[in-house]
């Protein structure tokens, strides 16, 4: 949507919603003066609300747009209003909102005033349309939330809806949390902890889907590989033993660079290949995404079996 689009004069009053900019008044020959001579309301610097009444929902979304959108820069809806308009259970309704969250770039120079607060991004992410409105995606959404949100349980509920909900993976959340630098908030990183559990059991159970789904050979699931009286290798989510295949679920928030569990996990992931296992890493997303094309990934490294060296003897154990 176009919000610096001129509307005819004569359909000022009744247009929908009933928000225009002074510049966009001015292009229809209304001045300030005449504009203050009218029963409309300036709600925010430069944007005026054209009837007396309250501003509904639409009219304060489309204000702050507005607002923060002058001289053509860039601006979308973020925060508990961005979740709100993905139709988040546990946000409060978007009249019941003090503040709407506007994201713009890092280099605008613009304030927060009235009930919007200007959240700033050096990497602003590319807006979604909802409701013709340019609203930052979920996991941005949800982390310039919890940046003002200080009650655990509020945070956990709004961590748990984005992944139960299927709007994004646990892993896009954590991402934007950690850019955010939030995660050295105690109840912050409480909810992340219960958020990766869950991510984990629901790729995990998506994991006993595919295989079941696309009729691959049943592995043992949830294991530790040792060396006969050797050392601890790791452990795998699933395992086809007279295969030497293993998949292991990628559960890891990306970092930049190299962090220890990363290391760790290439280490193992070495080892296992050194000892002739194929190790195949899956993340929810793709679990998620692209069932088919994962099924197809492991049917290929368990019917490649007989054109590879024999794999060392390997003890298997619950995990």
């Amino acid at each position: 949507m176009n919000h610096n689009a001129p509307l005819p004069l004569t359909h000022l009053t009744g247009s929908r919603p009933r928000v225009l900019t002074l510049a966009q008044l001015r292009e229809h020959g209304v001045t300030a003066s005449d504009a203050a001579g009218r029963p409309w309301q300036q709600i925010l610097p430069g944007v005026f609300l054209l009837h007396a009444g309250p501003a509904t929902s639409e009219e304060r979304l489309h204000a702050a747009l507005l607002y923060a959108g002058r001289r053509g820069g860039e601006a979308m809806i973020t925060g508990l209003a961005a979740l709100a308009l993905h139709r988040f259970a546990s946000t409060p309704p978007l009249l019941a909102l003090s503040h709407i969250d506007v994201l713009v770039p890092g280099t605008r120079r613009l304030r927060s005033t009235g009930d919007v607060r200007i959240v700033r991004s050096h990497a602003a992410p590319r807006p979604q349309e909802v409701t013709g409105l340019p609203v930052a995606p979920v996991a941005r959404a949800v982390a310039d939330a919890v940046a003002q949100l200080s009650d655990a349980g509020t945070v956990r509920r709004l961590l748990s809806e984005a992944v139960r909900g299927g709007h994004c993976e646990p892993a896009a959340v954590v991402r934007e949390l950690t850019v955010a630098r939030l995660l050295n908030r105690p109840h912050v990183v409480d909810a992340v902890e219960s958020l990766l559990a869950e991510g984990r059991a629901m790729a995990e159970d998506r994991l006993y889907h595919l295989v079941r789904g696309y009729d691959l050979p049943e592995p043992v699931w949830n294991v530790d590989l040792r060396l006969p009286g050797g050392p601890h290798l790791g452990g795998v989510d699933a395992y086809w033993p007279e295969h030497s295949v293993a998949v292991e679920i990628d559960t890891r928030a990306p970092r930049q660079g190299e962090d220890e569990q990363w290391s760790e996990c290439v280490r193992k992931r070495e080892t296992l290949e050194r000892l002739g296992v194929t190790v195949i890493h899956i993340t929810p997303r793709k679990l998620c995404d692209w069932p088919e094309q994962q099924a197809a990934v492991v049917r290929t490294a368990l019917t490649a079996t007989g054109d590879r060296e024999p794999a060392a003897y390997l003890v298997v154990l619950p995990r």
